[in-house]
């Protein structure tokens, strides 16, 4: 099956989750990680877009990124080809590092934003890395312990994430903690890895059909996948013009 090409609508939120090769470590040592997180200011200086969540795992990343007029293609290839041309020569390795490309999930931002956050920052918990949201504050290869004030990275949209919670630092700290402990119960939540539920019959928007609309690389209400695809149908016909 030919891959489906990539949604490129400017503004969008997009779930980007990337694996290492046969599910391998793509961050061995505290220096990868490092290196990792030094890049993606620099990445963004020369292709835009916002990051608002983010989780480092010794065999994947996750990354919520609402994509700037570029797009998120040129900063994903600028952070992952980088990275992968340090690590070989780290590691003194050879070959691919992560697992085909990157996955990326356009999703429903007035439904899914505070939702993703979360999930995102969960999962060194889920992953067993630390043993509690004591420790998940202290964790310093997710954004989690940003938005608590742990540490400092100028690239994270901290702000708008605690301006989700409320009007001041306080308040919204408190708010975002309580949101968060809140989901550690819910425990995985395949839902927010993979596109919107499966109510159309093989990806078809039917007007005629009571069945919403779907499509794999998207997240969201039926009206939302329509409405994008719709976009997407008008920009490519423009490039064609």
């Amino acid at each position: 099956m030919p891959r489906q090409a990539r949604i490129h609508t400017p503004g969008l939120l997009h779930h980007v989750i990337s694996r290492g090769l046969n599910r391998g470590l793509i961050f061995k040592s505290g220096e990868d990680y490092r290196d990792f997180i030094e890049r993606i200011g620099p990445c963004l200086e020369k292709s835009p877009n916002q990051i608002l969540a983010w989780a480092l795992m010794p065999n994947h990343f996750h990354l919520l990124v609402r994509s700037g007029t570029g797009g998120i293609t040129s900063f994903m290839r600028r952070l992952m080809s980088g990275y992968a041309n340090a690590f070989n020569a780290r590691h003194k390795r050879s070959g691919y590092l992560f697992q085909n490309r990157y996955k990326s999930i356009v999703c429903e931002e007035s439904a899914y934003l505070m939702e993703l956050v979360r999930y995102i920052h969960l999962n060194p918990l889920r992953a067993g890395l630390v043993k509690g949201l004591h420790e998940l504050r202290r964790y310093p290869y997710a954004g989690h312990g940003v938005i608590m004030g742990t540490f400092r990275y100028d690239w994270q949209e901290r702000d708008e994430v605690l301006g989700l919670f409320g009007k001041t630092e306080a308040t919204a700290t408190r708010r975002y903690a309580e949101f968060v402990g809140e989901g550690v119960s819910l425990g995985r939540r395949p839902d927010l890895v993979g596109g919107g539920l499966k109510k159309s019959h093989g990806g078809v928007c039917s007007p005629k059909s009571d069945r919403e609309c779907y499509d794999s690389r998207i997240l969201g209400s039926g009206s939302f996948v329509e409405s994008l695809l719709s976009q997407e149908e008008k920009a490519e016909r423009r490039s064609r013009d």
